[in-house]
């Protein structure tokens, strides 16, 4: 069996005197699809900010693609970041003024990979998520197809794991059906891992593991 791509153990997060995450451990493998569940304020954001290196403030141990966590460099988390992960946020962190395609590029603007095979290729994920690609800028998108070029963005540095906080949060149902459709079946195709805090049941469904975060530890469920 190979090694995980995730793998932590006895995480603690606190903030101040308040224990968020209580020694939880979590594993997330090669092209699996792990959903994270759990009451509002319970910490779901916090435990993907931790394993994707976006908060360094904890304890416990933390390998990612070989990585140890707590042993690595400001400098080494952000090329792992830039290289291995792809994030979609709640609220989606768009430049407004700039177009889709430009927003998509823009992972690769900041890694100095931006190259024409690259913007063929954000052409292409842009299509597969029924965009058109043009001029217009993001402030003028719906919140569903802001949604679909912050997931493409997730995806033009072709990542091996795709994080996503409450991705599907302000979409109606059938928009929440087809931007998972399109994630899922990219997910099949390219081999990436998905890990989500979701709280559709159809979502849900779709996961391999369902993961409840409860007083701050993981309590596997069924998908």
């Amino acid at each position: 069996m190979s090694e995980p791509l995730i793998s932590a153990e006895s995480l603690v997060k606190t903030f101040d005197k308040l224990t968020v995450l209580g020694g939880t451990s979590f594993t997330l493998g090669e092209g699996e699809f792990v959903a994270v569940t759990g009451k509002s304020g319970v910490g779901k954001s916090t435990l993907l900010g931790v394993l994707g290196t976006l908060d360094p403030a904890f304890t416990g141990d933390l390998t990612i693609n070989g990585v140890n966590v707590a042993e690595a460099s400001s400098s080494e988390l952000a090329e792992l970041r830039r290289e291995f992960m792809g994030f979609i946020f709640q609220d989606f962190h768009l430049l407004p003024n700039l177009s889709a395609i430009d927003n998509i590029l823009l992972p690769a603007v900041f890694s100095g990979t931006d190259t024409g095979q690259v913007r063929a290729d954000a052409a292409a994920i842009l299509l597969r998520l029924g965009l058109r690609n043009d001029n217009t800028p993001t402030r003028f998108l719906s919140r569903g197809e802001r949604q679909r070029v912050a997931s493409a963005r997730a995806l033009v540095n072709n990542p091996r794991v795709l994080m996503a906080d409450e991705p599907t949060a302000s979409l109606d149902e059938e928009s929440e059906e087809n931007l998972f459709d399109m994630l899922d079946s990219l997910r099949k195709e390219k081999g990436f891992a998905i890990i989500a805090v979701l709280h559709s049941r159809k979502i849900l469904s779709r996961a391999d593991r369902v993961l409840e975060l409860k007083e701050g530890v993981l309590h596997e469920k069924h998908a």
